[in-house]
């Protein structure tokens, strides 16, 4: 049987890092347990060792940090005392080349931390600012990264940034732990982009704007390390009502489908992909089964979403039509303050 793992806001009544049995039939969780003793492990990170499987969490908190713990057992062991990440409020991290990296939205950086082969982190070898501003008067004052991760090549780093408007795409010297910027993509003005996710042929990427609801598609070429946007998609051609603030873009594992978690309508915006993936096409929104959608996975299997609905205190999982890629509510359980889901 799987296990989730499940992050949340202990700063908003969250228990921590929750931990769920998957079951193998229907998908339904429930849960086993959880571990506190980290403020505001809200993202995680799985690294697979020689000695099994570590968990990671950001402490997104300012100063920030990371934690990690064995998970070979039926509960998450701490393998060592939070590690400083020399950045504030972390809130995404990814393993690249033997190294933790974390996006740092309060200072506007990325951290690399060296990992040691029983997995556990080191103190910083590289923390990398960013600099730039956007259009927003609130929210794009400073750089602020919100997301960082390895390309499918796993020869480039990719950093996401809100604040100015960018994609910088970094090489990351495996022997000192260094990130090198090689390029900066800009999208439009005042997108705000939050996360992107990678076509399974690894040649596009997805790049939603949180302070526009859009999805950018980009061209990836892996051999340059370049970034080029081709198109944009409006997750809301006819308009909205309220605030829109989207946060989570999942692509399916055939490459057909791309799926958006938006705050504030509360719901799951389902995108088709031509063959080529370079076209996007809004084709359904569901209800999300909760309210303020922090996040969005796709179980293993490839058949099953899960949301983590922050604000309703809950994770609710749905089965996806194979044909339409449309989400059906299947299920849900109680997580106070739920930020992130993870299986292993």
């Amino acid at each position: 049987m799987r296990r989730a793992f499940i992050g949340s806001f202990t700063s908003a009544g969250g228990r921590g890092i929750v931990v769920a049995d998957v079951d193998p039939n229907t998908g339904a969780l429930t849960v086993t347990g959880a571990i506190g003793g980290v403020a505001d492990p809200s993202y995680l990170a799985v690294h697979h060792t020689q000695a099994g499987p570590v968990l990671y969490a950001v402490s997104e908190t300012a100063p920030g940090a990371v934690a990690a713990y064995d998970i070979t057992g039926p509960n998450p062991r701490p393998i060592c005392s939070p590690v400083a990440v020399r950045g504030d409020e972390p809130t995404h991290l990814a393993i690249a080349h033997g190294h933790l990296l974390t996006a740092n939205y309060g200072s506007g950086s990325v951290t690399v931390l060296p990992l040691a082969a029983d997995g556990t982190p080191q103190p910083p070898s590289s923390v990398l600012r960013h600099e730039g501003t956007g259009p927003h008067p609130d929210r794009q004052l400073a750089a602020h990264t919100h997301q960082v991760l390895a390309d499918p090549s796993g020869r480039w780093a990719l950093a996401v940034d809100l604040g100015t408007d960018s994609v910088r795409s970094y090489s990351l010297g495996a022997e000192a732990g260094e990130l090198t910027l090689h390029r900066e993509t800009a999208l439009p003005p005042g997108t705000g982009p939050r996360h992107l996710a990678f076509h399974p042929a690894g040649r596009h990427a997805y790049v939603l704007g949180e302070l526009r609801p859009t999805v950018t598609v980009c061209r990836w070429d892996a051999a340059a390390g370049v970034l080029e946007p081709a198109g944009e998609t409006q997750l809301f051609p006819d308009g909205v009502n309220g605030p829109v603030s989207p946060s989570a873009p999942v692509v399916s594992h055939d490459g057909r489908h791309v799926w958006v978690a938006v705050r504030g309508p509360d719901t799951i915006v389902v995108l088709a992909l031509d063959e080529t993936g370079e076209k996007a096409e809004v084709v359904a929104s569901v209800p999300c089964g909760g309210h303020w959608p922090r996040d969005l996975a796709l179980h293993p299997s490839g058949t099953r979403l899960y949301v983590a609905n922050e604000r309703s205190g809950d994770v609710t999982w749905f089965d996806i039509a194979p044909t339409t890629g449309i989400p059906h509510r299947a299920g849900s359980v109680a997580v106070p303050a739920a930020s992130h889901v993870i299986f292993v």
